[in-house]
Formats: C-alpha cells, sequence, structure tokens
C-alpha cells in the first residue's frame, strides 16, 4: 500500500462526486478491470496528492489535465508532483482534458502500451 495522507480521504471522496467531462469519460472506460484486467481507482490519494486514476497491480498514475495545467506555476507542481509519485516507483501518465474527450482510442491505446509494459515486470 503506497503511503498517503489521512487528511486526503474527504477531498478525495468530492472530486469522485464531481468528475469533470474528461474523468467521467476515461473512467467509463478503464473501471471494472476493462484494460488488461488490472482494477484502477479514481481521485486515489497518494503522498500529500489526489491523483485521477491509479493501478496499484502496474504502479501507474492517470493525471489529466486542465487548461491551468499549462500556466508555468501549475507545470511546475505537475514536474514536482511527477517526481514525487516517480520516487515511489510508480508511472505517471499525463493527458490533457482535449485529447481525453476527443482522442479517446488513442489515449486507451497508450494507457494499454503502458499497462502491458508495466505488467511484463511483475
Amino acid at each position: 500500500m503506497q503511503p498517503f495522507r489521512p487528511a486526503l480521504k474527504k477531498p478525495a471522496r468530492q472530486l469522485r462526486r464531481y468528475m469533470t467531462d474528461a474523468e467521467q469519460g476515461l473512467w467509463t472506460r478503464i473501471r471494472r478491470k476493462q484494460i488488461r484486467g488490472v482494477q484502477f481507482y479514481r481521485q486515489k490519494p497518494l503522498l500529500n496528492f489526489i491523483v485521477d486514476f491509479y493501478c496499484s497491480k502496474a504502479q501507474l498514475v492517470i493525471e489529466l489535465d486542465g487548461g491551468q495545467h499549462f500556466e508555468p506555476e501549475y507545470l511546475q507542481k505537475d514536474v514536482d508532483r511527477d517526481k514525487a509519485l516517480e520516487e515511489l516507483g510508480l508511472r505517471v501518465l499525463r493527458f490533457d482534458n482535449r485529447q481525453v474527450l476527443t482522442e479517446m482510442e488513442s489515449v486507451l491505446t497508450v494507457i494499454d502500451k503502458v499497462l502491458e509494459e508495466r505488467l511484463k515486470n511483475i
């Protein structure tokens, strides 16, 4: 089990209730072990963060970024966040909301390939 701050449990529940359109769209395609038979969790607390999607078996995090993530202050926060998660041995995939909403099959193909690679090493 990965470490997390217990205080993040309540905000994570709130985020699950109010997912973005992109998050809802991706969730419908990855939930219930639809890709390679692995379980994903949504809005999962890890360390001091709440990640959008997490697969513990493959040690994979998927983040969906809205427009604010392209502003300089958010870019640096994302770099720091990814580095902290990668130090736990996690792989972080980032997609912007537009990609998920308009190029879903391409996004799913990337996720599938990364899962295939990560699961080979287990």
